[in-house]
């Protein structure tokens, strides 16, 4: 990454006072809160299909009340389950570009897209992934800010709680403009590459989990596909894709090449 790998644990991430430690230990410590709440909603639930079965006149309300306290006890536990394990890349116990690469496989695959992992670019800092496909190449990064970290564009300015975004869009266009330049002179295809960056935990403070600024998108690890689908940077022959692909590993190194 051009800011440096968050994969390489430091001792201090997982010991004493961190933020990770004690996010787990805070967790752990409002588990019988939560299970309170839950017992509130599944109750509440359970008064709510009561009720409705007998609005309408259904013969078994008990079932009716219990299936739905069930059910919203269930969301619940599914939103807090939800929150504790996006925060996973974050607290060490899973690794971002594993994740991110398996969604960018799932997602585009049999769309027609190469996905390669973990190139590095003669002159810059290695990137996670590099897509190519129909609608045209991307590089991707994986990150994890803290999970009450606020991430915003104001303008065109991309905000990271109050630091500023530039330093890491800097990096990554920088990787991104080199990389087609290479492309291009190799291939003779004029390659237009933008870069995204995949975010494991943090809020993003925009629609659908995604934002643009300062020439870098960013959003969430699960939206990336979908986003490459729907907002192509170009458009590619499947010669040219397999052209390119075929290139980008001759002179791209490292070892996490998948087709």
């Amino acid at each position: 990454m051009p800011s440096g790998s968050i994969y390489v644990p430091r001792d201090e991430k997982f010991t004493g006072a961190s933020p990770q430690n004690l996010y787990v230990t805070f967790w752990f410590a409002g588990r019988k809160s939560r299970l309170w709440t839950r017992g509130v909603i599944g109750v509440a639930g359970f008064a709510a299909g009561s009720l409705l079965a007998a609005r309408f006149g259904w013969a078994d309300t008990l079932l009716v009340g219990l299936v739905v306290g069930a059910l919203a006890a269930l969301a619940d536990f599914l939103v807090a389950w939800r929150s504790y394990a996006r925060t996973a890349v974050w607290r060490g116990q899973k690794r971002g570009e594993v994740r991110t690469g398996r969604l960018l496989r799932h997602g585009l695959t049999r769309h027609g897209y190469h996905v390669m992992d973990g190139r590095a670019v003669p002159g810059e800092a290695s990137i996670d992934h590099l897509v190519i496909g129909p609608g045209g190449v991307w590089i991707v990064d994986n990150e994890a800010w803290a999970p009450d970290t606020h991430i915003a564009r104001y303008g065109e300015r991309l905000f990271f709680d109050e630091k500023y975004g530039t330093s890491v869009a800097k990096g990554l266009i920088g990787a991104a403009s080199a990389l087609a330049g290479l492309l291009s002179r190799e291939t003779g295809i004029d390659v237009t590459i933008s870069p995204v960056l995949a975010v494991h935990s943090g809020k993003i403070e925009g629609r659908g989990g995604t934002l643009v600024g300062e020439g870098l998108t960013v959003a969430y690890p699960h939206k990336v596909a979908r986003w490459m689908r729907a907002s192509p940077n170009g458009s590619l022959t499947a010669e040219q894709v397999e052209l390119l692909s075929r290139t980008a590993a001759r002179v791209l190194r490292g070892s996490g090449l998948r087709f």
